[in-house]
């Protein structure tokens, strides 16, 4: 492909772009084509009827005169009493040369020619140096030399007096007869229309001169009157992005008493009401968080008494009677769900609050999963699941925060097994030289895509009927959500109803990568390429929680 064509292939980018963009651009531009298709209709069918008119005119007169002389010289060759080949000679001579017409627009000139097939008395007799019969359209001639009317058609000439070259012309002829056998001869007389063609074309350039001018002027019309009206919607448009971003305090300058004046007007009420709304929400969210941080905080205190309480209730309930037996451990457990609340309520507002910090250092995953896995195994072994782990390598370093990539381990594993049925939790860690997954698999009741799309939300349970074994906050997966968020990882989940959910969170091996895809698929076993295309239908794996490219790897 040469220059040329990568030129023009960038250039009708940049207009296709500059079209989809820009409003007055469109506005301008298919105003420009429509004023010209509409001056091309106008311009053409002007120049056609005045084009019309002027030969519809000047035909009229040429006919006439033409019969008149043609009919003349042929009674005068008919009626001539010449016998000798000097005489009928000069009468030729004398008859072309006074057929001849001096009209300055319109010049005549005569040709006598003989028909084919027919004696030769005289030759070609021309008023016209190098005018020759064979300038003559063939069906004239034929009309000529079959019939004893006046015939008439268009002809070319191929040089006039003027010296025009291929000038347009008409022609009439009719047949006449040479004393003294009455010879049948063809006697023609036509007319140069070359000063009316270059009426016609000056015309032309008149009409196509004005109507260029008027085309510029109506698209500089055209780009003043959409620039008043699209630059004030160019300019809220940007206000508007400003107040997106964040710039509240942006207001759009009003002048005049005009719509667009009024549609500024009513943009800053509406930016002022939005600002007012938004700092209310703003200062009842901080308050919220505050509330809750604080409420949170003073709850310890007491919490941690009646946690002492509780325990020294539950070491001695062997002493109690059933009942108050039953009463004592409830009390235990619900203080151990209330203290795990708790903290998990303040690790929530330092996120909301912004407070939560990053501390990263160089970990081994595989052995954080291992570590995690110790700690879910008591659980596992009341609930009959076996844990499984599969690694592609022995160790697999990353720079990650220990507490937090365990809390997530650990909030993974726990909710695999307690949705798990008893069955089986697979634990999948790869790496790649980017990135290194860990997929938490279970085979129990699954997920539909709509319970996968909020299975990250606070406090959501898929089934409010069924009770937690472990007696969570209902805070885990949020928690773990925002926790891989710091890391700028990816925590993603699949679902299928009857075959069990899969959670899988993807990591930077070093903190400033971007993740653009993942070593393991979701769910493990799928092709990387196209997890979607082999999952069945109404099945599709929900990417949530953290990273714009949360794809199905």
């Amino acid at each position: 492909m040469d220059d040329a064509s990568v030129r023009l292939k960038r250039v009708l980018r940049r207009v296709a772009a500059h079209w989809r963009r820009s409003l007055q651009f469109r506005t301008v531009v298919a105003t420009v084509l429509l004023t010209s298709a509409a001056s091309v209709a106008v311009g053409g069918f002007l120049s056609t009827q005045i084009a019309a008119a002027l030969y519809d005119q000047r035909f009229d007169q040429f006919s006439a005169e033409a019969t008149d002389q043609l009919t003349e010289y042929k009674a005068v060759f008919r009626d001539s009493s010449a016998t000798d080949r000097d005489t009928i000679n000069r009468l030729v001579v004398d008859s072309v040369t006074a057929l001849v017409g001096s009209d300055t627009d319109s010049p005549r000139q005569a040709i006598l020619a003989p028909i084919s097939g027919e004696e030769i008395v005289i030759p070609t007799t021309s008023s016209q140096n190098g005018a020759t019969a064979g300038m003559l359209p063939a069906d004239l001639q034929a009309a000529v030399a079959d019939g004893e009317d006046i015939y008439w058609s268009p002809i070319l000439i191929p040089v006039t007096e003027r010296g025009e070259i291929d000038a347009p012309g008409i022609a009439f002829g009719t047949q006449v007869a040479l004393p003294p056998e009455q010879t049948p001869y063809a006697l023609y007389v036509y007319y140069d229309l070359s000063t009316m063609q270059e009426t016609l074309d000056y015309i032309q350039r008149v009409l196509g001169i004005s109507g260029l001018i008027l085309l510029m002027m109506i698209a500089a019309i055209a780009w003043y009157v959409t620039r008043s009206v699209v630059r004030p919607v160019s300019y809220a448009a940007s206000v508007s992005e400003k107040l997106a971003a964040g710039e509240l305090q942006e207001r759009m300058e009003v002048s005049g008493e005009d719509e667009v004046a009024r549609l500024g007007v009513s943009f800053n009420h509406m930016a002022g009401s939005l600002q007012d709304q938004i700092n209310q929400l703003a200062q009842l969210s901080q308050m919220q968080q505050r509330f809750v941080s604080d409420v949170s905080h003073e709850l310890r205190t007491p919490l941690t008494t009646v946690r002492m309480a509780a325990e020294v209730l539950h070491d001695s309930r062997e002493d109690f009677d059933p009942i108050n037996k039953r009463s004592a451990e409830i009390l235990f457990d619900q203080v151990e769900r209330f203290q795990a609340l708790l903290a998990d309520l303040l690790e929530i507002s330092r996120f909301d609050a912004g407070a939560a910090t990053l501390e990263a250092e160089s970990v081994d995953i595989v052995q954080l999963v291992h570590h995690a896995v110790d700690g879910a195994r008591p659980l596992a072994e009341r609930l009959g699941s076996e844990v499984r782990i599969s690694s592609t390598e022995a160790s697999c370093i990353v720079d990650a925060d220990a507490r937090r990539i365990d809390r997530i381990l650990r909030n993974l594993i726990v909710n695999a097994l307690e949705h798990g049925e008893a069955k089986p939790v697979d634990i999948i860690v790869d790496a790649n030289s980017e990135a290194v997954a860990v997929a938490v698999r279970d085979h129990g009741i699954g997920m539909t895509p709509e319970q996968a799309s909020r299975v990250f939300d606070r406090f959501w349970r898929a089934d409010t009927a069924r009770a937690r074994t472990t007696g969570g906050s209902g805070l885990g997966l949020s928690i773990a959500t925002e926790d891989a968020r710091l890391h700028r990882a990816w925590l993603q989940a699949w679902g299928m109803p009857g075959e069990g959910s899969c959670f899988r969170l993807t990591l930077p091996r070093n903190q400033g990568i971007e993740l653009t895809s993942s070593p393991v698929a979701l769910p493990p076993g799928a092709r990387a390429s196209s997890v979607d295309a082999e999952a069945p239908i109404g099945a599709e794996p929900a990417m949530l929680g953290v990273g714009e490219n949360s794809e199905a790897q």
